[in-house]
């Protein structure tokens, strides 16, 4: 531990001063900004999440929108991927439509989404984080878990100020500002995170984590979402606090192995552990029309042009994938997912959408849709992606075929060739679209 970190019962997160108990101001440089807390060179376990990751990014960018609201999405029919703090005080949200985001917000700047920027910001921050410890485990785009248990000797420094440290370098480096969660489990690393967003650093210690919780609400909980929070209240359990006076037994008899995370959760009992999470569990990419479609020709163009996004990431980021997942949402917001696993790995765009094909024909009856998307699961190394087609001589003359394509388009770039199916059909200013990754649960893009 440093010698300030010794001497000090907390610091100043704006110049990393020590301070003595009790102050308001940093007696050094005299921001308020201070940092206490009886376990704050205990804890080892952080919680980083960017603030409103990508209209950060944006702002940082174009100077001139900083004291705007900014929105990020885009389309009439598309929602919200992000909204600055500025927009969200006027009542903007992530993934609210749009047309209500404008309603609530009606001056907001709305910007249509650059994955590709973000992902470069995002792969910097990561690694930054890395450099921290080498236990960084993400669940998107813009925040990771982190377990710095053993590095001060690496740094000199306890865990707290070595984040405080972190968090000065991004701002400086990135130019985007982050939030903190300290604790000693997950759980409750990820709610500090949330307390005092944005630029917070919040600490939640082991003694204090039962009061904490107490007069929470039960949303509080990882995994309980609206309904399950509806089901709770109708029993009378409203506050976490309640969960906290019940048997493990009675919980799990209510509502089976939810019933148990409730009881140790509600405690602020976690022992899942940090670790390393590096690979995605699919890629995919979708589009919101603007309009509701029904026609198999009008669906297919998009088909085919979001399974060349979806090949052109398989092939940066170096994977295959088994299994092919067609997605898609109906007018009335109801999703359809089918999927079809192949014989062997792919990473090629034509078996990606002939494949798709298949499963979507069966779905156009007529039914009028306002999303399709199209991805890969089961990922794994590209070695044995796409062998010979015994069956399907054509096949290979294919792939060639788009091989060719995708070298004219790394020169010349994207919209330098399309295919019969894509060229005049769906352009850029029919569809809002969007690349995504999925990891361990979460849907986000990829920087793992």
């Amino acid at each position: 531990m440093s010698t300030a970190a010794m001497r000090f019962p907390g610091f100043c997160r704006d110049c990393l001063t020590g301070q003595p108990a009790s102050l308001r101001r940093c007696r050094a440089c005299g921001s308020p900004r201070l940092l206490y807390h009886d376990e704050l060179y205990d804890l080892t376990l952080a919680h980083i999440d960017c603030d409103a990751f990508y209209a950060a990014v944006e702002k940082r960018d174009n100077p001139e929108l900083a004291d705007k609201p900014v929105i990020i999405g885009g389309g009439k029919r598309g929602v919200v991927s992000t909204a600055c703090y500025v927009a969200r005080i006027h009542g903007v949200r992530s993934a609210m439509p749009m047309f209500k985001a404008l309603e609530a917000c009606p001056n907001a700047v709305v910007i249509p989404p650059d994955m590709e920027k973000y992902v470069k910001v995002g792969r910097e921050v990561r690694t930054m984080m890395q450099e921290l410890t080498p236990l960084v485990q993400p669940l998107s785009i813009d925040e990771a878990f982190l377990e710095l248990k053993g590095t001060e000797l690496l740094h000199h420094d306890p865990p707290a100020r070595v984040l405080a440290r972190f968090v000065q370098r991004v701002e400086k480096e990135v130019g985007i500002t982050i939030s903190v969660g300290l604790s000693y489990c997950k759980f409750l690393a990820k709610v500090a995170s949330e307390l005092n967003k944005p630029r917070g650093f919040s600490v939640i210690g082991q003694a204090e984590a039962l009061d904490f919780l107490k007069d929470k609400p039960v949303r509080l909980i990882w995994g309980v979402g609206k309904a399950f929070a509806e089901t709770l209240e109708r029993d009378g359990i409203r506050s976490v606090g309640q969960l906290q006076t019940m048997e493990e037994t009675d919980l799990m008899r209510r509502y089976g192995v939810m019933g148990k995370r409730l009881f140790h959760l509600s405690r602020g009992q976690d022992d899942r552990e940090v670790h390393l999470n590096d690979a995605a569990k699919s890629v995919s990419s979708e589009t919101t029309f603007f309009d509701d479609l029904s026609s198999y020709d009008e669906l297919v163009a998009h088909l085919r042009r979001l399974s060349e996004k979806v090949a052109a990431r398989l092939r940066k980021s170096g994977i295959a994938g088994h299994t092919v997942v067609l997605k898609l949402k109906t007018a009335d917001f109801k999703s359809r997912t089918r999927n079809r696993k192949l014989e062997d790995p792919t990473m090629l765009a034509d078996r990606i959408f002939r494949t798709g094909i298949e499963l979507l024909r069966k779905e156009t009856d007529g039914t009028k849709y306002r999303l399709i998307g199209i991805g890969v699961s089961d990922l794994t190394d590209p070695g044995r992606a796409d062998p010979p087609d015994l069956v399907d001589p054509a096949a290979s003359r294919r792939a060639a075929a788009e091989a060719a394509m995708n070298t004219l388009r790394d020169k010349f770039g994207k919209a330098s060739v399309e295919t019969g199916y894509t060229f005049g059909k769906s352009g850029p200013d029919r569809s809002h679209g969007k690349l995504t990754f999925k990891t361990a649960g979460k849907i986000d893009d990829p920087t793992e």
